[in-house]
């Protein structure tokens, strides 16, 4: 067998063993949760007729309230990990963001938890009220409904979660809703620049949807829901550069290799 031979042959082992590390952590990780993530339908309409109860408990339509840009965040109350960081990061912006709360836009908190009751919405709600938004408190709205209204509108949105034990499992996500009910942008995690949200509200209130760049978060985080955080897959990016630079140095070595081969064969006919 010719050097170049033996080359491309440990090359390409060395190669499958390194599929075979990558594709351990990632079954590893969708054992734990594959029913969890967000599946973006920009531009797709929530259904205005879904109805929900507020922390007055007064039923109202979405259609009725989402007649400016919106930040809707799905979370449920009794949330022992990411829901109150993610509330407190939308708090944080709203101090910050430079934009009047109800009169630029408004905040919409859903409860995908059909057990969470109006009392227990208001009491969430009075802790994230901060200085800048109490004067708003109207504005930034607590809804809790039934299983049938919730499906429809996490469907919609395309958030997706898991019930296990007396929590649950799900992303950290906020999504930001234009004048008509349309999904223009998603903003991952639990904190956010008030720059970014900022320009998704404007964007909102032109109509205009923007691919979500912070996709990335999902592929280099993976949520640990024995410790309810997101944590940074260390394996899973280890390997994926291991890979590319694999693939890379076998590409490189394919290619002098062949130009060698021409120079023999040139210099062989000269």
């Amino acid at each position: 067998m010719s050097k170049y031979m033996k080359t491309r042959s440990f090359l390409l082992c060395m190669l499958m063993a390194f599929c075979l590390l990558l594709k351990m952590p990632l079954y590893a990780q969708s054992v734990i949760s594959p029913e969890v993530g967000v599946d973006e339908h920009l531009d797709s309409i929530i259904p205005p007729n879904l109805v929900f109860t507020n922390e007055q408990n007064k039923q109202i339509k979405l259609g009725d309230i989402l007649n400016k840009p919106t930040i809707l965040t799905l979370v449920y109350f009794d949330c022992p990990g990411l829901c109150s960081p993610l509330l407190d990061g939308v708090s944080e912006v709203v101090e910050k963001m430079g934009m009047e709360l109800g009169k630029d836009y408004q905040i919409v908190t859903v409860s995908f938890n059909y057990m969470d009751t109006p009392e227990k919405a208001i009491q969430k709600k009075n802790t994230f009220l901060k200085r800048h938004s109490k004067g708003h408190s109207k504005d930034w709205y607590y809804l809790t409904g039934d299983s049938a209204d919730i499906h429809a509108l996490v469907n919609a949105v395309g958030f997706r979660y898991k019930k296990q034990g007396n929590d649950y499992i799900h992303p950290g996500v906020i999504t930001i809703v234009s004048p008509k009910g349309k999904i223009t942008r998603y903003l991952y995690g639990v904190t956010f620049l008030p720059f970014d949200v900022k320009m998704a509200l404007i964007e909102a209130g032109k109509e205009q949807s923007r691919p979500t760049i912070n996709r990335v978060l999902e592929f280099c985080f993976s949520y640990d829901p024995e410790g309810r955080r997101y944590t940074l897959a260390v394996t899973k990016i280890s390997a994926t550069i291991i890979i590319f630079l694999a693939v890379v140095f076998f590409v490189t070595l394919l290619i002098r290799s062949k130009r060698k081969k021409k120079i023999k064969d040139q210099n062989q006919i000269l």
